[in-house]
């Protein structure tokens, strides 16, 4: 398979232009690598481009979840990677694009999906009802140290989640988290940017949800049944938090600006964690450029691909 182009970073730095760019250049086709661009009707919110704005490159994953649906990551990763293979079919260099750091390393990278069950997930979780999400994150920890040494005290689903698959599965969960080992052949750029300039690009971005009718838009997704998922994206709660009348119009776009700013921020922690991501600043001028350079390098094989970097390369807003 040739070389997928995977653009990764904070959100309001520009991948999306970057990704059509780098499409026709290339002769790509964009694979959509962003959790909630895959719901039907949230596109304000979520800055998906208009099909006049893709102009004319295919893009694959928009559009493909009702809003009461729960994305799943693992179906997510089945779909993706069918995509990548019929664009490689097709003689066509597959670009994804998106922030969502899970989904990006279910298309990319080894990554397991344990099975369930329900009876003992609900006993699990009746277990955080009556002792606590901390008792369970100490279970945790004598378990599996390394898997609740990333999951916090307090997240109670992911802790359950761990618990299960432990039990099911009789290995650690640590064992099923995706490493940083390709599956499939990738260079990843980053685009960061200086962090003054990437909160002064969210204000606007904001501002310009909400001109482009982003409550409306939201009035409209709650009337056929937003689901759990779908409701607590940036944006679309702090809307919902108005509409119930929790919250002024003027605190729901702060706190929406304030939620997506530390959104960016968890992007930039997930991804600078990851020493294969080669990053551009999104501010160059040169920036096609520079990342038509990188692919080049990456296809001749004189881009380091490798997993054993030394340390995570520090973005510019480290």
């Amino acid at each position: 398979m040739t070389l997928v182009v995977a653009l990764v970073g904070p959100t309001a730095t520009g991948k999306s232009d970057l990704g059509l760019a780098l499409a026709h250049a290339l002769g790509g086709e964009v694979v959509n690598a962003d959790a909630m661009q895959l719901y039907r009707g949230m596109d304000i919110g979520t800055a998906k481009l208009t099909p006049d704005e893709r102009q004319g490159v295919p893009h694959h994953l928009l559009d493909v979840l009702d809003v009461h649906e729960d994305a799943s990551v693992a179906d997510y990763q089945a779909r993706a990677r069918t995509a990548l293979r019929e664009i490689d079919g097709r003689g066509h260099r597959s670009v994804a694009v998106g922030g969502s750091g899970l989904y990006v390393r279910a298309l990319l990278d080894h990554m397991e999906f344990p099975g369930t069950d329900a009876e003992v997930r609900a006993r699990l979780e009746d277990r955080v009802e009556a002792e606590g999400a901390r008792a369970l994150h100490a279970e945790l920890a004598a378990a599996d140290p390394v898997a609740a040494d990333g999951i916090g005290p307090r997240n109670a689903r992911r802790i359950v989640r761990a618990l299960e698959v432990i039990e099911l599965t009789g290995r650690p969960y640590s064992a099923s988290l995706p490493q940083h080992v390709y599956e499939v052949p990738a260079v990843q750029i980053g685009l960061d940017c200086d962090r003054g300039v990437l909160d002064a690009r969210i204000a606007e971005r904001v501002e310009r949800m909400w001109s482009r009718g982003l409550v409306e838009e939201v009035e409209h997704l709650r009337a056929h049944g937003l689901g759990r998922t779908a409701s607590r994206a940036v944006g679309y709660a702090e809307v919902l938090a108005m509409l119930r009348g929790e919250l002024t119009q003027d605190e729901a776009r702060a706190a929406v600006a304030a939620g997506t700013r530390r959104l960016a921020r968890k992007q930039m922690g997930w991804f600078g964690r990851d020493p294969r991501v080669h990053w551009l600043d999104s501010q160059d001028p040169d920036l096609v450029e520079r990342a038509l350079g990188l692919v080049a390098a990456a296809d001749s094989g004189g881009l380091g691909l490798a997993t054993d970097d030394p340390a995570p390369r520090r973005s510019l807003g480290s």
